[in-house]
């Protein structure tokens, strides 16, 4: 039987750590120091490997100076802010420059020497510290496109191999035989992939930890909202079955389930509780642990430990919105007074793969550790395997994805396996009564946020990248400005926008904030719904798309300003938090060490910010939003600094449009919930002859801002080849852009098995990504699909072939068994 994850955190040596960091105060104490940290304080496994090869060569994240960050966030506000506004915060930004701003700026600056990062503490404090359901507020979800093989869309075949491909993804990043993400030939930090698998979210009184069993070699399957649980590697993280085995294994899973009645088994469906408010599911695994080695702890730590968990919904959704409800947030069902729907079906603090009876299949992942790229690349690379396995299952000289493979589990002597356990076995939980009711409350509350929240998909097959780029444009920028557009042929107004350019090019980089409501692109709507010829939107266009594009490369230098202003924001507020108001203006002040109870001195008041950034807003006092008021005798830091009282921060940061692209050929779709209950959260993918949007919102009229959205797409198409029919038969001026800017276009992230060469310099960052299109630094890029397309075209002619005999091997484990013979 697996190890609880406590046996397993107290049992292994820890990972290698910065000297200066310390374990959150509070934590649990089943948890040693090590594993008690966010994970900004861990560091994988360092073994010969080409994965994290490049890693000591990335260079930190720059630091922006303070004038710079405060010339740039006066810019990004100027659409949002009428003249007064304007006035305002130029007052504020100066009173901050002149007092609170430089000592603020040197405190961050010492808070950060040795570091691997100034923001990624702090980063991790806001997710960690927010105490709302994640469901829609911090879990963004992917919508996988379908096997091509038709005949392999079915719930059981389509869930076995994507099982199995995800145990080869495991597999590779475990030995560190993963290629190296690379922008133009230069690595990107590979860090988040050591924490994709086998983590979980667990909450505490003081906060939420994310422990991590690296030893996990078993997963965790939901069914009508039943557990079960069965090993899957063995110590050696080969994979220990075949695709037939574990085809065999769920559609014993699946029979079981079906033996109890729903309702019936809906009132045991634990996993609900994952959906509840952070202090009350502490508060609930203090009951399901109170007796440590009690059955639910057992039970738990199975849940905890799991290397990844499986989905298999009994519904079939019929449209593409439903799919998207259902990857996200799952589906609210009630009958009789009791909850049916796949919502039960879900354990959100963890990796969740979802599959729906008829085949249709999605990611739903825990955020606070790994981006959407991150989770993009094991997606494509998931559903790229699939399809080479069933290839390599007719022609064995078919290519592999992998450098290496597990030895085959069928020719095995089986007890090579060790102490495995590949039958299913249920875990059986104890209902207390205090669960009963905890429960029937979680699962009201959350039918009450599914119901709060709409979604709704455009799938336009009118053009795409293609044509975008022919025209001249940057398909990102050019998309960014349609949701400007389309929002403001709605509304009349501009609104705070987001969407995340990726920093992987630094040592644990993550995202910086692009602001795409910009002048130019106030300029450009305004323009466009106004009664003026097409040429002058179409130069109003370029004007802002360019904008967009030249603001993207700055972000993904990391020279944007909304990470700079909140690492200040936190180290203002540790400084008042820790040391009160009169320590914190002392000149003797130490910067806090990393994963000290200071780290969770971030507000918890935060908004639900998703893929975009970390969910924050800082807590203010009335009486200090005057900001000329403040008297000089007090100390300088006990009031909240200027810039930060000022409205207009607030504003920025109540995000009206968050936007993320992110486009891979193996995606139908990508979503999340909206970060503020007035606004829209909207996931995109621009492939090569269509755009595929996802829109959530509170109810705001997702469906006719879609609508308008369609219109604008059609609309801007006309305008364009107007403009460019006028041109006459010659070499455009735009043809000509479209050959300067061919060179950068292609393959953004490729496998990089180079390990050689020195140190990699900020300066040569800034020269990667001056070169590259902002494609690939907006939003979560767009991979490399040669492999795909190649296997996609191979499977068109291919059949598939029986796979190997298993191999089995039973121990005694927690749960009931399951009986293999009748299948």
């Amino acid at each position: 039987m697996p190890k609880s994850l406590n046996e397993y955190l107290a049992s292994e040596q820890p990972p290698s750590v910065d000297a200066d960091r310390s374990s959150m105060d509070g934590a649990d104490g089943a948890y040693p120091p090590s594993e008690r940290e966010p994970l900004a304080a861990h560091a994988p496994q360092r073994k010969p490997g080409i994965t994290y090869a490049a890693q000591n060569k990335l260079p930190r994240l720059p630091i922006p100076e303070l004038e710079d960050t405060c010339r740039k966030y006066q810019a990004v506000l100027k659409p949002l802010q009428n003249r007064r506004e304007q006035e305002d915060t130029a007052a504020a930004v100066q009173d901050f420059l002149k007092n609170e701003g430089p000592e603020l700026q040197a405190r961050l600056k010492k808070y950060a020497t040795g570091k691997t990062s100034y923001i990624e503490q702090f980063w991790y404090d806001s997710y960690l510290n927010f105490d709302n359901s994640v469901v829609l507020n911090l879990n963004p979800f992917f919508l996988l496109e379908d096997d091509p093989t038709p005949a392999r869309n079915n719930q059981v075949t389509r869930a076995a191999s994507l099982v199995i491909s995800a145990l080869c993804f495991v597999r590779a990043v475990r030995k560190e035989e993963l290629p190296p993400d690379t922008l133009r030939g230069a690595p990107l930090c590979m860090y988040q992939y050591s924490r994709l698998f086998s983590t979980a979210r667990i909450p505490t009184e003081n906060g939420c930890q994310i422990a991590q069993d690296s030893g996990s070699r078993h997963i965790v399957v939901l069914c009508k909202g039943q557990f079960y649980w069965f090993d899957v590697l063995d110590d050696n993280s080969d994979i220990i079955m075949t695709e037939k085995d574990m085809a065999l294994n769920l559609q014993v899973i699946v029979d079981d389930a079906e033996q109890t009645p729903i309702q019936e088994a809906a009132r045991g469906a634990l996993g609900v509780l994952s959906t509840e408010n952070r202090k009350i599911w502490a508060g609930l695994r203090d009951v399901l642990t109170r007796d440590e080695n009690s059955n639910n702890a057992e039970c738990l730590s199975i849940v905890d430990s799991a290397l990844f968990v499986l989905c298999l919904d009994y519904t079939e959704p019929k449209t593409g919105a439903e799919l998207c409800g259902n990857m996200l947030c799952g589906i609210s069902e009630v009958v009789r007074g009791v909850q049916i729907g796949t919502c039960t079906n879900r354990w959100y603090d963890k990796m969740q793969i979802i599959v729906c009876k008829n085949g249709s299949a999605g990611i739903n992942f825990e955020h606070t550790g790994v981006d959407g790229h991150t989770v993009l690349r094991m997606a494509s690379d998931v559903y790229t395997d699939t399809i080479l396995r069933f290839a390599k299952s007719i022609n064995g000289q078919a290519p592999s994805l992998w450098t290496s493979t597990s030895p085959d589990p069928s020719k095995r002597d089986p007890e090579s396996f060790g102490d495995v356990s590949t039958i299913p076995h249920k875990l059986e939980w104890d209902m207390l009564p205090e669960l009963s009711t905890a429960l029937r409350f979680a699962e009201t509350r959350l039918a009450d946020l599914i119901q709060q929240n709409e979604f709704e998909i455009l799938e336009f097959a009118g053009y795409g990248k293609n044509f975008i780029t022919s025209m001249g444009f940057s398909p990102d920028a050019f998309v960014q400005m349609a949701f400007q557009a389309a929002y403001y042929g709605l509304y009349g107004r501009v609104e705070s926008t987001y969407e995340p350019a990726m920093t992987k090019v630094f040592l644990h980089g993550r995202t910086e904030a692009i602001r795409a409501a910009t002048l130019e692109s106030t300029e450009f709507v305004k323009t466009f719904w106004a009664d003026n010829s097409p040429q002058q939107k179409v130069d109003a266009l370029k004007k802002a798309t360019q904008k967009h594009t030249a603001l993207t490369k700055e972000c993904a230098k990391a020279l944007g300003q909304d990470r700079h202003l909140y690492a200040l924001y936190c180290v203002w507020q540790r400084a008042v938090d820790e040391e009160g108001a009169e320590a914190a203006s002392s000149d003797g002040y130490s910067s806090p060490v990393e994963g000290s109870s200071s780290g969770m001195g971030v507000s918890s008041q935060r908004g639900g910010s998703i893929s975009p950034s970390p969910p924050r807003s800082p807590s203010k006092n009335k009486d200090h939003n005057n900001t000329s008021s403040s008297p000089s005798h007090k100390p300088p830091l006990q009031h909240i600094p200027s810039i930060f009282a000022d409205p207009a921060y607030d504003r920025l940061n109540n995000t009206i449009l968050s936007t993320s692209n992110c486009g891979n050929p193996a995606l139908r779709h990508f979503g999340f919930g909206p970060s503020s209950a007035d606004g829209f959260g909207i996931g995109y993918i621009i492939k090569d002859d269509s755009i595929s949007v996802c829109i959530s919102s509170k109810h705001r009229q997702t469906k006719r801002f879609v609508d308008s959205l369609e219109a604008y797409f059609v609309e801007i198409k006309r305008l364009l080849r107007s403009v460019k029919k006028g041109e006459g038969t010659g070499r455009s001026r735009v043809r000509e852009s479209e050959g300067e800017r061919k060179q950068g276009k292609g393959k953004v992230i490729k496998a990089d098995t180079q390990g050689d060469g020195g140190a990699i310099s900020a300066e040569d960052v800034g020269e990667v990504v001056d070169e590259e299109e902002d494609e690939g630094l907006g939003g979560y890029g767009f991979f490399d699909a040669g492999m795909l397309l190649q296997a996609l075209k191979a499977s068109q002619e291919e059949k598939e072939r029986p796979s190997d005999k298993a191999v089995g091997n039973a121990r005694r484990a927690i749960g009931k068994k399951l009986r293999l013979s009748e299948y």
